[in-house]
């Protein structure tokens, strides 16, 4: 399969924080993310599947990395552990910390104004998709 034949991967929204995931992605320190089951709802999309293959893409729409799913599950929110958290690579030494972090980004204008909903919150019992990933390519 050709880059082009493979679906995009984009972390978070364009600007300073997918910047700072795709360093992270490229520098091997992330390794893991989360999403919330209700995007890929919304979405239409299937969750992502061990195996699967996808093109990391920059702020600026550059593809950058091919990466290979090597695990996925959901889980509530309230149960993410301290290993997935770490392995995101942005610096959490806690699962409190991870937490803050996440909800600042679900509770932002960015996340909600896509959701189309200015009140969304999160809690313990959001339905999260924790995916693992590997680089097989830098582009």
């Amino acid at each position: 399969m050709t880059t082009p034949d493979l679906p995009r991967f984009e972390f978070a929204f364009p600007g300073p924080l997918r910047d700072q995931l795709v360093a992270a992605v490229l520098s091997g320190a992330k390794t893991s993310t989360t999403g919330l089951l209700q995007d890929y709802e919304l979405d239409g999309e299937p969750l992502p599947e061990v195996g699967a293959r996808a093109v990391v893409v920059d702020s600026v729409d550059r593809p950058v990395a091919v990466i290979e799913v090597t695990e996925v599950r959901v889980a509530r929110v309230g149960d993410v552990d301290l290993d997935h958290a770490r392995d995101e690579g942005e610096g959490y030494d806690s699962v409190a910390a991870w937490r803050a972090g996440h909800e600042q980004y679900w509770h932002g204008p960015d996340y909600r104004g896509w959701l189309g909903d200015p009140e969304f919150t999160v809690d313990d019992d959001t339905p999260a998709v924790l995916e693992r990933f590997r680089v097989v390519e830098r582009l």
